[in-house]
C-alpha cells in the first residue's frame, strides 16, 4: 500500500512532467523560430536552448519522482533534489512578478502552478 508521502511524490512528478510538455509546445504555442526573427541571432539561440533544458530537466525530475520515489524521499541526497526543485519554484514565482507583471488570466494560472510546484516539492523535502 502507498503511503501519503509517495502520493506527494508522485504529485510532484506529474507537476514536472506536464511543465516539460508545455515547454515542449512552446515552439508551436509561440510560433518560434518565426517570431523570434525580430531579436538578435544569440537572443534567438539562448531561448530556445533554454526552453530545451527545461524540457529536459523537468522530465528528469519526472524520472526520478516516478522511477526513485524512495530515494528521493529518503535519502539526504534525494531531499536536496527535492529542496532544489523547491527553490527552483518559488524563485521562478516571484520573478513572474518581475519580468511578467500582466494583467491576464493565463499569467494568473501559470503564478498559480508555480506555486503548487513550490508547494509540492517543499513539503515533500521536508519530510
Amino acid at each position: 500500500m502507498r503511503t501519503d508521502f509517495d502520493f506527494l511524490i508522485l504529485a510532484c512528478g506529474l507537476h514536472s512532467a506536464a511543465f516539460a510538455l508545455f515547454h515542449l509546445g512552446f515552439w508551436r504555442l509561440f510560433d518560434w523560430p518565426r517570431t523570434l526573427q525580430t531579436t538578435a541571432r544569440p537572443n534567438r539561440a539562448i531561448v530556445q536552448i533554454a526552453n530545451a533544458q527545461l524540457v529536459w530537466l523537468f522530465g528528469a525530475v519526472a524520472l526520478l519522482c516516478f522511477v526513485m520515489p524512495d530515494e528521493l524521499g529518503g535519502t539526504r541526497l534525494g531531499q536536496a533534489v527535492l529542496a532544489g526543485m523547491a527553490g527552483f519554484w518559488w524563485v521562478r514565482l516571484v520573478l513572474q512578478f518581475v519580468w511578467l507583471r500582466l494583467q491576464h488570466p493565463l499569467v494568473h494560472v501559470l503564478s498559480a502552478t508555480f506555486l503548487i510546484g513550490g508547494v509540492l516539492c517543499t513539503v515533500a523535502a521536508l519530510r
